[in-house]
């Protein structure tokens, strides 16, 4: 009988001790992973783009932004945003034979990338246009090349940042170019090296929320040919992203053409009485909410979270007969009811910026209060629902 009983609490500790060091592993486990996508969505509000930077072919300040400091991203931050996106460029500050990255450049893009995460600010770390190398390049030909360097990219750069938290996140691309179901199938094969690739470096990369761009990034295109995500060994920590310059025309369009002239005014409220040609003759209200429910359909509704990686208007300056406050007024109401809508139907906007639009970028002044206040009111407006 005692061979029995000394037998059985020998044996009940074994089993206690088995089941707490199961439970510690499991839980250690827990604790590692991070956060799912939708969890991280719900918390990013506005976001910034960091625009012709670290993607500048020639250097960070090849295309007049300076030396990015603290100071700008404090700025940032005290003006609303919690997000930033940072598109980068790798192939240029890399041996393009052997792919491997300039370590003085990768620790660079680390020292703005911690510039955020000091301002407890959300980061998209990109692989932007880089002389085209993947986005213009989304065909059958250049397919093995392309996926080769894409894994050799991104297992340094995730091996890299692969302690980060779910502050930083990783994006396979930028403006992919493509607009058929050939090319549609390309570019998963892309972004499914880019999953493969992040996770296998694993630690954090194994469970961090990875963005990948529908074809060229257009709403319409995305919607009509991106009908599956990339495979992924965990679940629910993929974003879908597309861009936003719709009407092109107002938003970006520099010369009228023969197709069409650019337009000056923008919104219900904001057309000229005068000036017509210049009103807008579509991509207003009521198609920014058609696009964008697109979006909520194809992914939010699904599960998926959705950024609008780029949006914005140029402010153009005027002289009569040209209204210039109403011009104002009509690049206002845009930011505005973008914002609104995307908020409103679950997806993150993350408004494009370049040197002298937004904000100083030695100093982070300010330079266009009216187009940061109409962000956050567009923001405070879908909140209110």
């Amino acid at each position: 009988m005692k061979k029995n009983t000394t037998f059985s609490l020998f044996f009940n500790k074994r089993f206690l001790f088995t089941v707490l060091a199961l439970g510690l592993i499991i839980s250690a486990s827990a604790s590692a992973k991070l956060p799912t996508a939708q969890k991280i969505a719900g918390k990013m509000t506005v976001g910034w783009n960091l625009g012709n930077t670290l993607e500048a072919i020639g250097g960070e300040a090849a295309w007049g932004a300076g030396h990015t400091s603290q100071q700008l991203i404090d700025s940032v931050k005290a003006a609303g945003f919690n997000t930033v996106r940072l598109p980068v460029s790798w192939f240029i500050h890399s041996d393009t034979v052997t792919s491997v990255i300039d370590k003085e450049w990768i620790a660079r893009v680390k020292e703005i990338v911690d510039y955020c995460i000091k301002d407890d600010l959300y980061v998209i770390l990109n692989m932007h246009w880089d002389k085209g190398w993947l986005e213009n390049r989304v065909n059958k030909a250049n397919q093995e090349v392309v996926n080769k360097r894409q894994r050799a990219y991104w297992t340094q750069i995730a091996n890299y940042f692969k302690a980060y938290d779910e502050h930083l996140l990783f994006a396979s691309a930028n403006e992919p170019n493509a607009h058929d179901s050939i090319q549609m199938s390309v570019l998963l094969t892309y972004h499914q090296t880019f999953v493969d690739a992040v996770r296998a470096t694993g630690g954090k990369n194994s469970s961090r929320t990875l963005i990948v761009q529908g074809p060229s990034t257009d709403v319409d295109d995305t919607y009509k040919l991106m009908k599956t995500m990339p495979k992924d060994k965990i679940d629910g920590r993929m974003m879908a992203e597309v861009h936003y310059y719709t009407p092109f025309q107002f938003c970006l369009m520099e010369d009228d053409a023969s197709w069409g002239k650019k337009f000056y005014y923008w919104g219900k409220d904001n057309h000229s009485v005068t000036d017509t040609t210049r009103n807008a003759s579509w991509g207003e209200e009521s198609d920014v909410d058609k696009n964008f429910e697109k979006m909520k359909m194809q992914f939010v509704d699904k599960g998926i979270p959705v950024i609008i990686g780029e949006f914005g208007a140029s402010r153009r300056k005027f002289s009569s007969p040209s209204d210039q406050t109403l011009h104002n007024a009509s690049v206002d109401a845009y930011y505005r009811y973008v914002v609104k809508s995307t908020v409103s139907k679950g997806l993150i906007p993350i408004c494009w910026d370049v040197p002298g639009w937004l904000f100083n970028r030695n100093t982070g002044a300010v330079l266009d209060r009216g187009i940061i206040n109409a962000i956050q009111q567009g923001y405070n407006d879908a909140s209110k629902k």
